[in-house]
């Protein structure tokens, strides 16, 4: 009996890592011997010749008295009648020799009479141990047949057994911090994770820090599955990026104060402070009819600092004439001030990275995949900059939305270590109240993340650690009394898939790609005329239309497909590699070996193949780890299943070992008793 399948699709409010490798039924080994029939029994010729030997020497002296008496006889009968002796001289010896005789020969049929019963009972011996023979052989074969029917049993359930099993999340697991890892085995990560989400149905948001276009094959598989990505590079899409459009005065000054104040790795509470109460007193002076526009911010920072000339500005339409004249007499003498001009221009100098956020709103569709990425040639600062305004922004974006079903929505960080701590914490407890998931994916180990790693209801996932001392922490963490066994898919695989060093995203969101993006497989648009500007941003994870426009209102609806696990086997690297690995049954019985057996030691997770990774969680029966592996492809393959593996032990059912299984069972599963031996059919000679 082979383990019940498990379900083949994505459950909703699930987060899947990987697979596990196992085997619930082992391996049953050789077939049982068959028994072999012993040597026939039969009456000995040699112990009949030793018998009636031995009956001819004893019986020797018997045979010559008898025939002496008896030609002793004959010798005086004849001369009897010759008349050469007298009859009265010879009867007596002729008497005597008749009783010699007859005693003689009396002994000699009791000794052939004696023979013949040995001879006899030796026959009735030898038929009996023929008969005990048979009945011990019957037995055996008897029992060979049951052992038979019981290794055919665990052969079927060994050779039709699932052999990885999906890796979800316990629940109360609301965050998954991922510690090391090459790109390669990122952009597998996510892939399996972020595809079954939106399988299920959910919602999931990418934010790339990284530079290495880890989402790449992400987005491949959802378009190629019907579901239309949201693709932003940034910083060419930032005219692009509405996120201002869903934050108040208040917000979007915190925001930008928390995003200057990363870049400037200036971490005073009074600082931060000092820079929000600026940015909001700025913004308060602005014109709201239209929205805050960043550029105007910048703009009006410029004009407190006195830097420039605001004409300039005003010529562009960044300020008014009004404007310009309440911000001069915002502080009053305390314009002047040296502390409240050098934040002025401090800021300033950072934000006009970000004045072109929001300034050319597209329409786009409302898409269950966002990915929002740093191109690979922003510099540091560029990408210090940009990375902390889209984390603080979002954090703002999640936490106004209600609780929802855990898992439902989840955002991917991919480069976290580049963050500061205080935003890392902000953006998970905000994740943590609105239930949305959490990963969080850091190349190296610094001391911010290492101070959080595996803090709170969160799962650590240790992949390849290139640093020596990131290894040797994280192999603290772990425990060195673990031991692991790789799959041989796993170092296969995962040896033949490069990094995305070469790949690069898309924008979805241009002039020149809107319409592709805005592909869905029904779609129904009204256009009216006049002014609007919705107060819901087209990234918001959470409800709302989506809907912007500067000359026109649009708003549509579209139905995408959820079947996306298919096209990985198709779509990715991880894929094609995997195919070309377990092709065909040999293929796949050699990928399905046994690799090497290794301890968690910084060496080792220091060759750890791309897509392994250490898995460690806290439950109410003790902490797990165990290993497994990211490869997403691995779920086309006919011994994967999504149920997990413990559910699956659960399931395993007993071993045959009762008569009602081995009856019903006997007419599928025949006594494979092997090639009939010669000696096998003696009893029908």
């Amino acid at each position: 009996m082979s383990l019940p399948p498990g379900p083949h699709r994505s459950l909703p409010g699930q987060c899947y890592l990987g697979w596990q490798y196992a085997t619930l039924h082992p391996d049953p080994g050789p077939p049982p011997r068959r028994p072999v029939p012993p040597e026939k029994e039969q009456l000995s010729a040699a112990w009949l010749a030793a018998q009636r030997r031995e009956e001819n020497l004893i019986s020797r002296p018997l045979k010559l008295t008898c025939a002496a008496a008896v030609a002793i006889a004959l010798v005086f009968v004849i001369c009897v009648a010759s008349g050469w002796v007298p009859g009265i001289v010879a009867a007596p010896v002729i008497v005597a020799c008749a009783v010699a005789g007859g005693l003689s020969g009396y002994a000699i049929w009791q000794g052939e009479r004696a023979l013949r019963a040995r001879v006899a009972a030796e026959r009735l011996r030898v038929e009996r141990f023929r008969t005990d023979q048979e009945s011990r052989l019957f037995a055996w074969q008897t029992e060979h047949a049951r052992q038979v029917r019981d290794w055919q049993a665990r052969q079927l359930a060994y050779e039709s057994q699932k052999r990885w099993y999906a890796v979800s999340l316990p629940a109360g697991i609301d965050r998954v911090d991922v510690a090391g890892g090459t790109l390669s085995g990122w952009s597998a990560l996510l892939t399996m994770a972020a595809a079954h989400q939106l399988a299920a149905g959910g919602e999931v948001t990418v934010l790339d820090l990284s530079g290495g276009a880890v989402a790449a094959e992400l987005v491949t598989v959802a378009r190629d599955a019907g579901v239309g990505p949201a693709v932003w590079v940034l910083p060419a899409d930032l005219p692009r990026l509405d996120f201002v459009a869903s934050l108040d005065a208040g917000e979007l000054a915190d925001v930008l104060a928390l995003s200057v104040s990363v870049a400037e790795e200036r971490e005073s509470t009074r600082d931060l402070a000092v820079d929000s109460a600026i940015l909001e007193r700025v913004m308060g002076v602005l014109d709201h009819g239209g929205g805050v526009r960043l550029a105007s911010v910048a703009a009006a920072l410029r004009a407190l600092a006195q830097v420039g000339d605001p004409r300039a500005d005003m010529a562009s339409g960044l300020l008014t004439e009004r404007e310009v004249s309440e911000i001069s007499t915002l502080y009053g003498q305390g314009a002047t001030d040296r502390v409240v001009l050098e934040r002025a221009l401090g800021i300033e100098s950072l934000l006009r990275k970000l004045a072109a956020t929001g300034s050319e709103p597209v329409l786009i569709p409302r898409s269950r995949l966002r990915v929002v990425a740093l191109d690979k040639r922003v510099g540091t600062l560029s990408a210090k900059i940009l990375g902390s305004f889209v984390v603080t922004a979002l954090t703002h974006l999640i936490g106004q939305a209600p609780a929802g079903q855990p898992w439902r929505h989840t955002f991917i960080l991919l480069g976290a270590e580049r963050l500061r701590g205080d935003v890392l914490d902000r953006i998970t407890d905000v994740c943590e109240n609105s239930r949305s998931g959490l990963v969080l994916a850091y190349r190296s180990i610094p001391p911010q993340v290492r101070q959080r790693l595996g803090r709170g209801n969160a799962a650590v996932a240790f992949m390849r650690l290139g640093n020596a001392e990131d290894a040797k922490a994280a192999s603290e963490q772990i425990g060195t009394e673990h031991r692991f066994v790789l799959s041989q898919l796993t170092e296969t695989v995962g040896t033949s898939v490069t990094d995305t060093t070469g790949v690069s995203y898309t924008s979805t969101v241009g002039a020149s790609s809107a319409e592709t993006a805005g592909r869905s497989d029904s779609e129904s648009t009204s256009r009216g005329g006049g002014y609007s500007r919705s107060s819901e941003s087209s990234f918001l994870p959470f409800g709302g239309s989506g809907s912007r426009s500067a000359q026109t209102g649009t708003s549509w609806g579209t139905s995408e497909s959820d079947s996306l696990t298919a096209g990985i086997s198709t779509s990715t690297a991880w894929g094609v590699s995997t195919t070309l690995a377990a092709g065909d049954s040999q293929s796949l019985a050699q990928a399905l070996q046994r690799s090497r057996e290794f301890l968690v030691e910084a060496s080792e997770l220091q060759r750890l193949p791309p897509t392994a990774m250490i898995l460690s969680y806290a439950t109410a029966g003790g902490r797990q780890v165990f290993l497994a592996d990211a490869n997403p492809a691995i779920g086309g393959l006919a011994v994967a299943t999504m149920t997990p593996l413990a559910e699956a032990g659960q399931l395993r059912p007993a071993a045959p070992d009762n008569q009602g299984t081995q009856d019903a069972d006997a007419a599928a599963l025949q006594p494979n008793v092997g090639p009939p031996s010669a000696r096998l059919d003696w009893r029908k000679r």
